[in-house]
């Protein structure tokens, strides 16, 4: 007989990790919202969806510009998963 287990685990972190948290979150969406806006104006010009590869280069070019160092504070990986997800987002639109 198999059984199978589960376990609950409950964050709780200090001020300075939530404002961490929340910093690293809306640095994420603002990378999402950002390619978002790159790749609906790129699909309104007629061309096809832009690649993960194409859109990290994008990212290492904002963390460079004054106006959006602040994302270099964020780490890459969180910005990296907003992308991938989007990328997934835009494949299965077009897969329906």
């Amino acid at each position: 007989m198999k059984r199978l287990q589960a376990f609950k685990f409950q964050l709780r972190p200090n001020g300075q990790q939530e404002r961490d948290m929340r910093r690293f979150a809306g640095a994420c969406r603002f990378v999402f919202n950002r390619s978002l806006a790159f790749q609906n104006e790129n699909h309104e010009a007629g061309n096809k969806y832009l690649s993960y590869a194409q859109m990290t280069a994008w990212l290492v070019e904002w963390k460079k510009e004054p106006e959006t160092q602040w994302l270099k504070e964020a780490p890459s990986q969180p910005l990296q998963q907003a992308l991938k997800d989007l990328e997934r987002g835009y494949k299965n639109f077009f897969q329906k």
